[in-house]
């Protein structure tokens, strides 16, 4: 179990360093929407096209960045909403029950299902063709335009990171069931699963 426990917490250090640069991909987006903003009126002052739809992807593009990085994070945080009146006043033994049943049978299951049924798109948006051959990337329909494949990509490493913290969240949970987690961490488990209830 020791050694189980040693990968969550590599696997929570991994999420935990995808959420430090999360505020910077926020400053980015909001740096290229203030240029976009700035330069379309600009633009027009002057009688010049200063910006393009690249600078508009790139915003939307991020903001798809910041969303699926989020997942793996909000379920390592806890920052999930929980509607259950029930769930605050259990123990923590039962909560880690819930959570990794939970976490066994729907949400594992839901990231594997998620990377199967995206490989093949997201394989075609990168040219990958029916007949085995690569052609070209898959391009925004908009003129001046981003390549579609990369943001494609972020869905499969979004579930790639969610599944991974949930096996690391899996580990904890059966740490705890079985009383096998060190006192400082269980301590922390027992704060995770004490955090308020929406």
């Amino acid at each position: 179990m020791q050694a189980l426990l040693q990968l969550s917490r590599g696997i929570d250090a991994l999420v935990r360093g995808i959420g430090k640069l999360l505020p910077y991909l926020v400053t980015i987006m909001i740096a290229a929407g203030f240029y976009n903003v700035v330069a379309r009126y600009l633009g027009r002052f002057v009688g010049q096209r200063l910006t393009s739809n690249a600078i508009i992807e790139i915003q939307w593009y991020l903001f798809s960045v910041l969303f699926f990085l989020g997942f793996a994070l909000i379920l390592k945080e806890n920052m999930n909403v929980r509607v259950d009146f029930l769930y605050s006043k259990w123990s923590a033994k039962r909560r880690a029950l819930v959570d990794l049943l939970g976490h066994l049978f729907f949400l594992i299951p839901f990231c594997i299902l998620g990377i199967v049924v995206t490989i093949n798109p997201v394989l075609f948006s990168w040219g990958r063709l029916p007949n085995g051959s690569w052609g070209p990337w898959e391009m925004s329909s908009d003129a001046d335009g981003l390549p579609r494949a990369p943001i494609k990509t972020m869905i499969i490493v979004a579930f790639v990171f969610l599944l991974l913290q949930a096996i690391s969240q899996v580990i904890k949970e059966l740490a705890v069931l079985t009383n096998q987690v060190p006192q400082q961490e269980a301590a922390a488990l027992e704060e995770y699963h004490q955090q308020p209830v929406e």
